[in-house]
């Protein structure tokens, strides 16, 4: 019995570490040939990091990430709309962690070597075609810089986690065309710089078209730390965005205008921007929901089911939470179309409501609402929104995002596991 994995991404895994809980045998295929720490900083939500406690991963976490304190919501003119506790800190029974996304990718990575051996990983192998065959898959692999011929594989069902631009949802959806984008570009970089906030926070300030998050992601004794950082813009009605490459180079020209007033007390974002170690640029974007992942013994999971805008910090925690789903799904009912139908049904709905939510600005929406109302800025906030308003507005993502703090606390293990 076989599960066949296309990429070795965070979902992908964290869908081999699963298995291999549950003593499902498994092999993953990358594209790649050596897999580095790239991307930047990501926060992992309290729902998807109690999945990775319970494969063991806690210590591995807290040696590369930190452990989130808050969030702070301000307005262009720096003026704080809300703030709350995140994680532990707010009731949950597990962190939340900002982090680098190619350290948590290699921490899953170096996890899964050394507990079911360097073999369950082919890389350099990109799956190009999934045949089901009633009773198995079979998958095309080829070298992908190279196009050559590396051969078949086959298994009792495969699983297509190869991101946003998967090869298998192209083929199961061929008329699909180009990822979705809403005419929002994204800076990215990374800036040692001062604590800020009291540390461990997480701050966004302005609204939808014109947007800086923040966060550390990285504390040094001397009280900097690394903050990774995301500048939003909206770009005009005829701007054509190039392909979707996280490693372009992006120009500080081409943005820091638009946050050249933007010097709080609590951050100077023009410094923070212009002292980066690079600078990157990509298109927001995410794909239309699907009306269904699984065909026969073939399914898709992660960003190549359900990419998603970075917003309410979700994309990898929901790929964690459909790995650990679907490891239950197939122990259950059977490494075959059974389990993947099951897994079908439990996650696609949910994870479609919540890319569309994104699509509204998600959890962020507060921010557009205090600047339509209050566009000039404000004294006192309540003289904006009223705090019952502002506690609904927090508190419906969570619900709608699996994160609701008494749910998740109350409820048992995703997987049970006989010790």
């Amino acid at each position: 019995m076989t599960v066949l994995i296309a990429g070795a991404g965070i979902g992908g895994l964290t869908l081999g570490l699963s298995l291999h809980q549950l003593g499902i045998g498994f092999r993953i295929f990358e594209a790649v040939r050596e897999i580095r720490p790239l991307g930047v900083g990501i926060n992992v939500q309290p729902h998807a990091i109690r999945e990775l406690f319970e494969l063991g991963l806690e210590g591995a976490l807290d040696r590369v990430g930190l452990r989130t304190k808050q969030v702070a919501y301000f307005s262009a003119q720096g003026g704080e709309i809300w703030r709350e506790a995140r994680g532990a800190f707010a009731g949950y029974h597990w962190p939340q962690y900002s982090i680098h996304r190619g350290e948590m990718q290699m921490l899953l990575y170096r996890a899964l070597v050394e507990r079911a051996g360097p073999d369950v990983i082919r890389m350099g192998a990109a799956v190009t075609q999934a045949r089901d065959t009633g009773d198995a898959v079979e998958i095309t692999l080829i070298e992908r810089g190279t196009q050559q011929a590396l051969g078949t594989a086959t298994g009792d069902v495969f699983v297509a986690a190869d991101g946003i631009n998967s090869l298998t949802r192209k083929a199961l959806y061929p008329e699909e065309g180009a990822a979705h984008w809403g005419g929002v570009m994204m800076w990215r970089g990374i800036t040692r710089g001062p604590n800020f906030l009291g540390g461990r926070t997480m701050a966004m300030a302005g609204r939808r078209d014109c947007k800086f998050v923040c966060y550390p992601i990285q504390e040094f004794d001397d009280g900097t730390c690394l903050i990774n950082w995301i500048a939003d813009r909206a770009m005009p009605p005829d701007y054509v965005w190039r392909e979707q490459d996280w490693n372009r180079a992006g120009r500080l020209e081409d943005f820091l205008g638009a946050f050249a007033g933007w010097s709080f007390d609590w951050l100077d974002v023009p410094k923070i921007i212009t002292t980066a170690q690079s600078v990157w640029e990509y298109p927001m974007v995410d794909r239309n929901p699907l009306p269904r992942w699984s065909h026969g013994r073939v399914t898709l999971l992660g960003d190549a089911a359900h990419a998603m805008y970075p917003i309410g910090s979700n994309g990898a925690s929901q790929a964690i939470l459909d790995a650990r789903i679907l490891a239950r799904e197939l122990r259950d009912l059977g490494q075959g179309d059974r389990g993947l139908a099951s897994y079908d049904a439990i996650r696609r709905e949910a994870v479609n409501a919540i890319v569309l939510a994104n699509r509204g600005d998600g959890p962020d929406k507060i921010l557009d609402r205090v600047a339509e109302r209050a566009p000039e800025g404000f004294e006192t906030i309540h003289d904006v929104m009223s705090q019952e308003e502002l506690e609904q507005t927090a508190g419906a993502y969570k619900k709608l995002a699996g994160m609701d703090i008494e749910a998740l606390n109350a409820r048992g293990p995703l997987v049970p596991v006989s010790i």
